[in-house]
């Protein structure tokens, strides 16, 4: 049945091959372009394309492996100077590499939730609902199948490394995160996490200090020989790749504000500027220009890369810290689901602060948090309540009207099915009153955006208001969440995932 759910789900795809394509398609159009025609030497130099190659080398290596098969479909897509080249025979062709290798997530869907089921009398059931969940992701729907990219595939490989890690395979979890790390260099942010376990219940747990140095050599090896694969040939061009990895002049904020503090507090340095009667005081840039490039706030305090990246590190700290102070006796069960939690905080953490994030990187948080929720009733509430947050915020991706119903039809359709499962499964009502009062104003919100803006005649004057109100209305969930399931993981002891077991 759970390879049933993928077929079905991946017959749904289908339907979205004529849908609407955004930049992206270009991007990766052009990445297969620039690997396929040109020496590695020089793919990280082309700049024919606005769209250059800013994926570390194993993605260009995926992208190449890709421009093998897309020769045969229509080799003109593989001219660099074939700028916004889409035949027929491209677009099906790159939309068929998205959904081919969706199957790396299925592995990695499949591998996880065999892993947290094991032992379980109604392991076979858990999969079933845990895949539908998983495979059936809205979020992913839009952003890969319609708004055109990869996640499902990279997803894929992180699924897979928990999945070895709930197994006891602690080096084959690692090589597959440093593969991970080199397609792409995002999921640098539960790095930490993958640290701290490995070396508390890899290469501490149980071991003599010569045990434990053998086997931090043999993590450092791996990761290391992940590391030259990827790096090696470009070893002369490392500079000039790494600056095509980080580039900090694109600002703190993306055109369209991801729902995390930084939102919240441009809201407020806007909000005290009209206030102040300093909105004009900043000439160089606009928060709100909707084009990707640095400003200066015109009454907080302006943020520069390095504030960013502190404070996430000092936000993270406690997940850490408390992920390397669970007792090494503790049941494989309940170390595996820390280490899965502590992976959704750091994920939300860096979503919450880090710079210039986009808001496709919710799914960061929301994909590892929905493995989580067949076991655990509190874990499931979580997971609807973020599911309905992440998956709304993803609207302005879809911005044509034409997609209007289809992106609040998969939104409804998802929320209800996960709604339904789950509830079946744990059978407890899910939300407090403040919770379901704020979800409740997600149908107001659409209506406003979609029908009374236009309606009082605002689209003119404030263009950017419907984004903005998207922006906080879901950062404030967002940011919520983030409170609430540290205090939890905080507090929580061995006892919760007895607990979890009972009530299922």
């Amino acid at each position: 049945m759970f390879w049933h759910i993928f077929l079905l789900v991946s017959g749904i795809k289908l339907l979205f091959i004529p849908a609407y394509r955004s930049t992206d398609f270009e991007v990766h159009r052009n990445w297969l372009a620039i690997t396929h025609s040109l020496p590695p030497s020089r793919w990280y130099y082309e700049k024919t394309s606005e769209w250059t190659l800013d994926y570390p080398p194993f993605f260009a290596y995926f992208e190449w492996l890709l421009s093998q098969v897309a020769k045969s479909f229509d080799p003109r897509m593989l001219e660099v100077k074939n700028l916004n080249y889409a035949s027929e025979q491209t677009v099906v062709f790159q939309r068929f590499s998205v959904i081919v290798t969706d199957v790396i997530f299925a592995l990695g869907v499949r591998r996880c939730l065999r892993a947290l089921t094991s032992g379980d009398a109604k392991a076979s059931r858990l999969v079933l609902i845990g895949g539908a969940l998983l495979l059936g992701n809205a979020g992913l729907l839009m952003v890969d199948h319609i708004h055109f990219q990869y996640n499902g595939f990279l997803f894929g490989v992180l699924l897979l490394s928990i999945g070895a890690l709930m197994e006891n395979r602690p080096l084959q979890s690692a090589f597959l995160f440093a593969v991970l790390l080199n397609l792409k260099h995002i999921f640098i942010y539960v790095a930490p996490v993958y640290v701290v376990y490995l070396l508390r219940f890899y290469c501490f747990r149980e071991s003599t200090l010569g045990q434990a140095l053998m086997k931090l050599i043999k993590l450092g090896s791996v990761v290391v020989g992940v590391c030259l694969l990827s790096f090696g040939p470009f070893y002369n061009h490392i500079p000039q790749v790494l600056s095509r990895l980080f580039p900090f002049k694109r600002g703190l904020t993306h055109a369209y504000w991801a729902p995390n503090f930084w939102a919240l507090y441009n809201t407020a340095d806007k909000a005290l500027a009209i206030a102040l009667g300093r909105q004009g005081a900043t000439a160089t840039a606009s928060s709100t220009s909707g084009l990707v490039q640095t400003f200066e706030h015109a009454v907080l305090p302006s943020i520069s890369p390095m504030v960013t990246f502190a404070l996430t590190a000092i936000a993270m700290l406690p997940v850490v810290v408390k992920l390397w102070t669970v007792k090494s006796i503790a049941s494989p069960a309940y170390v595996g689901r820390c280490f899965v939690r502590a992976i959704v905080l750091c994920g939300c953490t860096s979503f919450l602060f880090g710079w210039h994030v986009h808001e496709k990187a919710i799914l960061m948080v929301l994909i590892p948090l929905t493995l989580l929720a067949i076991g655990n009733p509190q874990d499931a509430r979580w997971t609807v309540f973020l599911g309905v947050v992440a998956h709304y915020s993803l609207f302005p991706l879809l911005f044509k009207p034409e997609l209007t119903l289809v992106k609040i039809s998969l939104h409804v359709a998802y929320t209800a099915v996960s709604v339904l499962l789950l509830k079946l499964l744990h059978r407890e009502a899910f939300f407090r009153l403040h919770e379901f009062l704020y979800l409740a104003g997600f149908p107001i919100l659409c209506v406003y955006e979609n029908v009374v803006h236009g309606a009082i005649g605002l689209q003119e004057r404030l263009p950017f208001l419907p984004l903005l109100l998207t922006s906080v209305y879901c950062a404030v969930g967002v940011v919520y969440f983030w409170l609430s399931y540290q205090v939890a993981f905080l507090r929580a002891g061995p006892e919760s995932v007895r607990q979890g077991k009972k009530n299922k």
